[in-house]
């Protein structure tokens, strides 16, 4: 069997397909250990060929320039079906969550989440109401019409089936794996500090963490600080004086170790967005032994399972008890941690890649 997987759309760190590019890239890392006789060739380009060319995978560079818009629309209505028709394939893989239109060979798309609907739903207006639209089109459409859909979580499924209104039988959930975290075995020691990943990006919710902390900060004389990773400032969301005093915010950290550190030596991890399709930081906090706190919502409760405390991202005042309450209980903490360690051997890329291979070469 001639299988394809389509990654001329993929360039790391281009647009917001970070997670589709890691989950890309590890699947046919995975697929190349094991083809089961299976010939693999992956579409690509020149910014991703020195990671997609890769020892039991042919490479096939497509040299039209990925960063074109135009480039992008017209290879992924029309062009990679027809390329894939030549090389006469017998499926191709979609991991950006778009199947060509002409379904000229059998199609799998990976569907990562259905969050466009959420925008038109719950902010509308915040982006571009023509490209949001296009995008739901698309997702709505490539889910109907392609043979097989994959996506990563029971609650991403949820969301295909609800707005593609597409059959539940071609619908499989395969969870995303997780990389190996480099071990850093320093003790928590210095300042104790509770720490937080979010974005300016709505859906984020990093109001509701500000918010939350500023409960937690009238509940405690002496609160210990909080370290927002993902905004540069809360100003705009008018913190109070004591809240602000103690928060420091941090738009982006470029090295990955230094992230980990920050999230290894925090007493608590705090994740509130209101919809994820799959949620890895949590696990990152997990995988870096510290507890975790995050929303009871979308995918959440799926991948962390008993591992975290859940909470209502829209309840500030429950979500400051369960911050001050975690701080003082050493035995929930470690606890957590213990449980944090178990929950995150489900996601290996090695069980990912076979539940892959279950559904392409069958």
């Amino acid at each position: 069997m001639r299988i394809i997987i389509d990654c001329f759309k993929l360039v790391k760190g281009e647009g917001k397909s970070i997670g589709i590019y890691n989950l890309a890239l590890n699947l046919v890392r995975e697929l190349a250990k094991d083809s089961m006789g299976n010939e693999i060739i992956v579409f690509g380009n020149s910014y991703n060929k020195h990671d997609f060319d890769i020892e039991g995978i042919t490479f096939c560079m497509n040299g039209k320039n990925p960063l074109n818009k135009l480039n992008l629309i017209i290879w992924e209505l029309f062009g990679v079906s027809v390329a894939a028709k030549k090389l006469k394939a017998d499926k191709i893989l979609f991991p950006r969550g778009y199947a060509s239109m002409l379904h000229l060979t059998k199609e799998y798309v990976i569907i990562h989440d259905m969050i466009p609907f959420y925008y038109h739903e719950h902010y509308p207006g915040y982006f571009n109401k023509l490209e949001n639209f296009y995008i739901m089109w698309r997702l709505k459409a490539s889910a109907r019409h392609a043979d097989k859909v994959i996506t990563i979580s029971e609650a991403s499924k949820r969301d295909i089936i609800k707005y593609s209104e597409t059959d539940e039988k071609k619908v499989a959930v395969i969870h995303n794996g997780c990389n190996a975290i480099d071990s850093i075995t320093d003790e928590k020691q210095g300042e104790s500090y509770i720490i937080a990943v979010t974005s300016m990006l709505p859906h984020k919710n990093a109001e509701g963490i500000i918010r939350s902390y500023e409960k937690y900060c009238e509940m405690e004389a002496e609160p210990l600080p909080l370290t927002i990773i993902g905004i540069d400032d809360a100003a705009r969301f008018a913190p109070t004086d004591k809240a602000a005093r103690n928060m420091t915010c941090i738009k982006y950290i470029e090295d990955d170790r230094e992230l980990h550190r920050l999230i290894h030596g925090a007493k608590v991890f705090l994740f509130l967005s209101f919809i994820e399709g799959f949620g890895f930081p949590p696990i990152e906090a997990m995988q870096l032994g510290t507890p975790v706190i995050c929303s009871n919502t979308s995918s959440l409760p799926e991948v962390a399972a008993d591992a975290a405390v859940y909470v209502d991202p829209c309840d500030y005042v429950q979500t400051a008890r369960s911050i001050a309450k975690l701080i003082n209980d050493t035995k929930k903490a470690e606890e957590l941690c213990d449980k944090g360690k178990a929950n995150i051997e489900r996601f290996s890329w090695q069980k990912t890649g076979e539940r892959y291979r279950q559904e392409l070469f069958k």
